[in-house]
Protein backbone atom coordinates (compact mmCIF):
# COMPACT_ATOMS: atom_id res chain seq x y z
CA UNK A 1 0.00 0.00 0.00
CA UNK A 2 2.76 2.42 0.99
CA UNK A 3 4.60 1.52 -2.19
CA UNK A 4 1.57 2.52 -4.29
CA UNK A 5 1.11 5.74 -2.33
CA UNK A 6 4.81 6.60 -2.71
CA UNK A 7 4.72 5.85 -6.43
CA UNK A 8 1.68 8.10 -6.90
CA UNK A 9 3.39 10.90 -4.98
CA UNK A 10 6.58 10.59 -7.03
CA UNK A 11 4.65 10.56 -10.30
CA UNK A 12 2.67 13.59 -9.15
CA UNK A 13 5.88 15.46 -8.30
CA UNK A 14 7.42 14.63 -11.66
CA UNK A 15 4.32 15.82 -13.52
CA UNK A 16 4.36 19.04 -11.51
CA UNK A 17 8.06 19.54 -12.24
CA UNK A 18 7.45 18.83 -15.93
CA UNK A 19 4.77 21.53 -16.11
CA UNK A 20 6.97 23.89 -14.10
CA UNK A 21 9.93 23.63 -16.48
CA UNK A 22 7.62 23.69 -19.50
CA UNK A 23 6.24 26.98 -18.25
CA UNK A 24 9.71 28.42 -17.73
CA UNK A 25 11.47 27.26 -20.89
CA UNK A 26 8.91 26.25 -23.52
CA UNK A 27 5.67 28.16 -23.01
CA UNK A 28 5.40 31.50 -24.78
CA UNK A 29 5.94 34.04 -22.04
CA UNK A 30 8.50 36.69 -21.03
CA UNK A 31 11.70 34.88 -20.09
CA UNK A 32 12.50 36.85 -16.96
CA UNK A 33 14.87 34.13 -15.74
CA UNK A 34 17.36 35.23 -18.41
CA UNK A 35 17.87 38.54 -16.62
CA UNK A 36 17.07 37.54 -13.05
CA UNK A 37 19.42 34.56 -12.78
CA UNK A 38 22.93 35.61 -11.63
CA UNK A 39 24.47 32.73 -13.58
CA UNK A 40 23.21 34.24 -16.83
CA UNK A 41 23.70 37.97 -16.32
CA UNK A 42 27.38 37.90 -17.27
CA UNK A 43 26.67 35.98 -20.47
CA UNK A 44 23.41 37.21 -22.05
CA UNK A 45 21.90 34.96 -24.73
CA UNK A 46 20.98 37.94 -26.91
CA UNK A 47 23.75 39.12 -29.19
CA UNK A 48 24.92 42.68 -28.65
CA UNK A 49 24.90 43.05 -32.43
CA UNK A 50 21.10 42.76 -32.21
CA UNK A 51 21.03 46.28 -30.80
CA UNK A 52 22.75 49.54 -31.57
CA UNK A 53 24.12 49.19 -35.07
CA UNK A 54 21.64 46.47 -36.10
CA UNK A 55 18.60 48.18 -34.64
CA UNK A 56 19.49 51.49 -36.28
CA UNK A 57 20.08 49.81 -39.63
CA UNK A 58 16.72 48.02 -39.56
CA UNK A 59 14.92 51.26 -38.70
CA UNK A 60 16.24 52.83 -41.91
CA UNK A 61 15.05 50.01 -44.19
CA UNK A 62 11.68 49.45 -45.85
CA UNK A 63 10.84 45.85 -45.01
CA UNK A 64 7.74 44.29 -46.52
CA UNK A 65 5.53 42.34 -44.10
CA UNK A 66 4.76 38.85 -45.42
CA UNK A 67 2.92 35.84 -43.98
CA UNK A 68 2.81 32.13 -44.49
CA UNK A 69 0.71 29.47 -42.77
CA UNK A 70 2.68 26.61 -41.25
CA UNK A 71 1.84 22.97 -41.91
CA UNK A 72 0.10 22.85 -38.53
CA UNK A 73 -1.93 26.00 -39.14
CA UNK A 74 0.04 28.83 -37.51
CA UNK A 75 0.28 32.23 -39.14
CA UNK A 76 3.96 33.11 -39.32
CA UNK A 77 5.24 36.62 -39.98
CA UNK A 78 8.33 37.44 -41.99
CA UNK A 79 10.00 40.64 -43.14
CA UNK A 80 11.38 40.92 -46.67
CA UNK A 81 13.88 43.47 -47.94
CA UNK A 82 14.62 43.17 -51.64
CA UNK A 83 17.84 44.32 -53.25
CA UNK A 84 18.15 45.48 -56.84
CA UNK A 85 21.52 43.67 -56.89
CA UNK A 86 20.20 40.33 -55.67
CA UNK A 87 19.61 38.47 -58.95
CA UNK A 88 17.75 35.78 -57.02
CA UNK A 89 20.16 35.60 -54.09
CA UNK A 90 18.54 35.65 -50.64
CA UNK A 91 19.71 35.31 -47.04
CA UNK A 92 17.11 33.86 -44.65
CA UNK A 93 18.10 34.74 -41.09
CA UNK A 94 17.03 32.97 -37.89
CA UNK A 95 16.96 34.81 -34.55
CA UNK A 96 17.61 33.50 -31.06
CA UNK A 97 15.58 32.29 -28.10
CA UNK A 98 13.03 34.85 -26.83
CA UNK A 99 14.12 37.26 -29.59
CA UNK A 100 12.46 38.49 -32.75
CA UNK A 101 13.25 38.81 -36.44
CA UNK A 102 14.45 42.40 -36.47
CA UNK A 103 17.06 41.60 -33.80
CA UNK A 104 19.07 40.25 -36.75
CA UNK A 105 19.81 43.67 -38.22
CA UNK A 106 23.60 43.56 -37.98
CA UNK A 107 23.70 40.20 -39.76
CA UNK A 108 21.15 41.31 -42.36
CA UNK A 109 23.36 44.32 -43.09
CA UNK A 110 26.26 42.02 -44.07
CA UNK A 111 24.19 40.26 -46.70
CA UNK A 112 22.35 43.32 -47.97
CA UNK A 113 25.18 45.85 -48.13
CA UNK A 114 28.28 43.69 -48.62
CA UNK A 115 26.79 40.94 -50.79
CA UNK A 116 23.73 42.57 -52.37
CA UNK A 117 21.30 39.84 -51.23
CA UNK A 118 17.59 39.99 -50.58
CA UNK A 119 16.90 39.63 -46.86
CA UNK A 120 14.14 37.53 -45.30
CA UNK A 121 13.93 37.54 -41.50
CA UNK A 122 11.04 35.51 -40.03
CA UNK A 123 9.66 35.71 -36.51
CA UNK A 124 9.90 32.14 -35.24
CA UNK A 125 6.72 30.49 -34.02
CA UNK A 126 6.00 31.64 -30.48
CA UNK A 127 8.03 34.84 -31.03
CA UNK A 128 7.40 38.36 -32.27
CA UNK A 129 4.35 38.69 -34.49
CA UNK A 130 4.16 34.99 -35.37
CA UNK A 131 1.47 32.81 -33.82
CA UNK A 132 2.15 29.92 -31.49
CA UNK A 133 2.03 29.45 -27.74
CA UNK A 134 5.30 27.53 -27.34
CA UNK A 135 8.96 27.69 -28.35
CA UNK A 136 10.20 24.89 -30.58
CA UNK A 137 13.96 25.38 -30.08
CA UNK A 138 14.39 24.90 -33.83
CA UNK A 139 12.73 21.53 -34.25
CA UNK A 140 9.22 22.40 -35.53
CA UNK A 141 10.79 25.56 -36.96
CA UNK A 142 12.89 23.47 -39.36
CA UNK A 143 9.71 22.69 -41.28
CA UNK A 144 8.70 26.35 -41.17
CA UNK A 145 12.04 27.19 -42.76
CA UNK A 146 11.39 24.75 -45.56
CA UNK A 147 8.28 26.79 -46.29
CA UNK A 148 10.17 30.09 -46.13
CA UNK A 149 12.72 28.63 -48.55
CA UNK A 150 9.94 27.58 -50.91
CA UNK A 151 8.37 31.03 -50.62
CA UNK A 152 11.59 32.69 -51.80
CA UNK A 153 12.10 30.21 -54.63
CA UNK A 154 8.61 30.94 -55.91
CA UNK A 155 9.18 34.68 -55.55
CA UNK A 156 12.61 34.88 -57.18
CA UNK A 157 12.40 31.93 -59.59
CA UNK A 158 14.04 28.51 -59.97
CA UNK A 159 17.49 30.07 -60.35
CA UNK A 160 17.27 31.37 -56.77
CA UNK A 161 20.30 30.97 -54.51
CA UNK A 162 19.61 30.87 -50.79
CA UNK A 163 21.79 31.08 -47.68
CA UNK A 164 20.52 30.26 -44.17
CA UNK A 165 22.18 32.09 -41.26
CA UNK A 166 21.14 31.69 -37.64
CA UNK A 167 22.41 32.75 -34.21
CA UNK A 168 21.95 30.75 -30.98
CA UNK A 169 18.53 29.06 -31.23
CA UNK A 170 18.53 30.35 -34.79
CA UNK A 171 21.85 28.59 -35.36
CA UNK A 172 20.34 25.34 -34.12
CA UNK A 173 17.28 26.00 -36.30
CA UNK A 174 19.29 26.25 -39.52
CA UNK A 175 21.31 23.15 -38.56
CA UNK A 176 18.13 21.21 -37.89
CA UNK A 177 16.89 22.41 -41.28
CA UNK A 178 20.15 21.25 -42.89
CA UNK A 179 19.27 17.58 -42.40
CA UNK A 180 16.00 17.86 -44.31
CA UNK A 181 15.61 17.24 -48.04
CA UNK A 182 16.59 20.74 -49.09
CA UNK A 183 16.07 22.04 -52.61
CA UNK A 184 19.26 22.63 -54.62
CA UNK A 185 18.71 26.38 -54.36
CA UNK A 186 19.99 26.27 -50.75
CA UNK A 187 23.69 26.86 -51.34
CA UNK A 188 25.18 27.41 -47.87
CA UNK A 189 24.39 27.53 -44.15
CA UNK A 190 25.97 29.64 -41.38
CA UNK A 191 25.37 28.51 -37.79
CA UNK A 192 26.55 30.86 -35.05
CA UNK A 193 26.76 29.46 -31.47
CA UNK A 194 24.28 26.62 -32.04
CA UNK A 195 23.59 23.87 -29.49
CA UNK A 196 23.84 20.18 -30.30
CA UNK A 197 20.34 19.23 -29.14
CA UNK A 198 17.51 20.55 -27.03
CA UNK A 199 18.06 17.76 -24.50
CA UNK A 200 21.77 18.56 -24.14
CA UNK A 201 21.20 22.31 -23.89
CA UNK A 202 18.39 22.08 -21.32
CA UNK A 203 20.33 19.52 -19.29
CA UNK A 204 23.30 21.88 -19.23
CA UNK A 205 21.16 24.84 -18.14
CA UNK A 206 19.37 22.76 -15.51
CA UNK A 207 22.74 22.06 -13.90
CA UNK A 208 23.92 25.62 -14.35
CA UNK A 209 20.82 27.45 -13.13
CA UNK A 210 19.30 25.07 -10.59
CA UNK A 211 22.16 22.71 -9.69
CA UNK A 212 19.88 19.80 -10.64
CA UNK A 213 20.70 16.61 -12.54
CA UNK A 214 19.20 16.01 -15.96
CA UNK A 215 17.30 12.87 -14.93
CA UNK A 216 14.37 12.79 -14.31
CA UNK A 217 13.59 16.49 -14.71
CA UNK A 218 14.43 16.93 -18.39
CA UNK A 219 12.55 13.73 -19.20
CA UNK A 220 9.41 14.88 -17.39
CA UNK A 221 9.54 18.29 -19.08
CA UNK A 222 10.04 16.56 -22.43
CA UNK A 223 6.92 14.46 -21.85
CA UNK A 224 4.84 17.55 -21.09
CA UNK A 225 6.30 19.26 -24.17
CA UNK A 226 5.36 16.24 -26.27
CA UNK A 227 1.78 16.48 -25.02
CA UNK A 228 1.41 20.26 -25.32
CA UNK A 229 3.71 21.20 -28.22
CA UNK A 230 3.99 17.99 -30.22
CA UNK A 231 7.71 17.34 -29.95
CA UNK A 232 10.12 15.77 -27.49
CA UNK A 233 13.59 16.90 -26.52
CA UNK A 234 15.26 13.68 -27.63
CA UNK A 235 14.27 14.06 -31.27
CA UNK A 236 15.18 17.75 -31.48
CA UNK A 237 18.82 17.23 -32.38
CA UNK A 238 20.98 19.46 -34.56
CA UNK A 239 23.74 16.86 -34.12
CA UNK A 240 21.69 14.15 -35.84
CA UNK A 241 20.58 16.52 -38.56
CA UNK A 242 24.05 17.75 -39.57
CA UNK A 243 25.10 14.13 -40.15
CA UNK A 244 22.59 14.14 -43.03
CA UNK A 245 23.42 17.61 -44.33
CA UNK A 246 24.58 18.08 -47.92
CA UNK A 247 24.89 21.87 -48.03
CA UNK A 248 28.19 23.50 -46.99
CA UNK A 249 28.13 24.72 -43.39
CA UNK A 250 30.15 27.40 -41.58
CA UNK A 251 30.21 26.87 -37.81
CA UNK A 252 30.92 29.95 -35.65
CA UNK A 253 31.41 30.00 -31.88
CA UNK A 254 33.08 32.15 -29.25
CA UNK A 255 35.48 30.21 -27.04
CA UNK A 256 34.22 32.08 -23.94
CA UNK A 257 30.59 31.05 -24.47
CA UNK A 258 29.10 29.82 -21.19
CA UNK A 259 25.48 29.78 -22.31
CA UNK A 260 25.86 27.31 -25.17
CA UNK A 261 29.11 25.52 -24.34
CA UNK A 262 31.91 26.05 -26.84
CA UNK A 263 32.51 22.28 -26.91
CA UNK A 264 29.16 21.82 -28.66
CA UNK A 265 30.57 23.44 -31.80
CA UNK A 266 33.30 20.80 -32.03
CA UNK A 267 30.70 18.03 -31.71
CA UNK A 268 28.64 19.56 -34.50
CA UNK A 269 31.66 20.19 -36.71
CA UNK A 270 32.93 16.62 -36.35
CA UNK A 271 29.47 15.19 -37.07
CA UNK A 272 29.07 17.20 -40.28
CA UNK A 273 29.93 15.30 -43.48
CA UNK A 274 29.21 18.08 -45.96
CA UNK A 275 31.80 20.75 -46.91
CA UNK A 276 32.50 22.67 -43.72
CA UNK A 277 34.50 25.43 -42.12
CA UNK A 278 34.67 26.89 -38.64
CA UNK A 279 35.36 30.27 -37.15
CA UNK A 280 36.43 30.34 -33.50
CA UNK A 281 36.38 33.82 -31.98
CA UNK A 282 38.68 34.17 -28.96
CA UNK A 283 37.14 35.64 -25.80
CA UNK A 284 33.68 35.95 -27.35
CA UNK A 285 30.70 35.13 -25.15
CA UNK A 286 27.38 33.78 -26.33
CA UNK A 287 26.14 35.45 -29.50
CA UNK A 288 28.98 37.98 -29.29
CA UNK A 289 31.30 36.74 -32.01
CA UNK A 290 30.25 39.58 -34.32
CA UNK A 291 30.76 42.23 -31.64
CA UNK A 292 34.09 40.80 -30.53
CA UNK A 293 35.65 40.67 -34.00
CA UNK A 294 33.36 42.47 -36.41
CA UNK A 295 35.86 42.71 -39.28
CA UNK A 296 36.91 39.08 -38.95
CA UNK A 297 33.30 37.89 -38.75
CA UNK A 298 32.29 39.82 -41.86
CA UNK A 299 35.36 38.69 -43.82
CA UNK A 300 34.90 34.99 -43.02
CA UNK A 301 31.14 34.96 -43.64
CA UNK A 302 31.51 36.92 -46.88
CA UNK A 303 34.28 34.66 -48.18
CA UNK A 304 32.42 31.47 -47.23
CA UNK A 305 29.14 32.54 -48.81
CA UNK A 306 30.85 33.87 -51.93
CA UNK A 307 32.50 30.50 -52.42
CA UNK A 308 29.12 28.82 -52.95
CA UNK A 309 26.84 31.61 -54.17
CA UNK A 310 27.72 33.21 -57.50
Amino acid sequence: MWFIISAVIIIGILIYVGFFFYGIAIKRAPKVFLSNNPNLKADPPVAGASWGEGKDWVSRQSFENIEIVSADGLKLRGYLLQSNRAAGRTAILAHGYSGKAKDMGAYAKIYYENLGFNILIPDARGHGDSAGDYIGFGWPERKDYLQWIEYMIKKTGPSAQIVLHGVSMGGATVLMTSGEDLPPQVKAIVADCAYTSVKAQLSYQLRRMYRLPSFPFVQSASLITRLKAGYGFGEASALKQVRKAKAPILFIHGDADNFVPFAMMNELYEACQSPKERLIVPQAGHGLSYDTDKAGYIDVVTAFVSRYVK
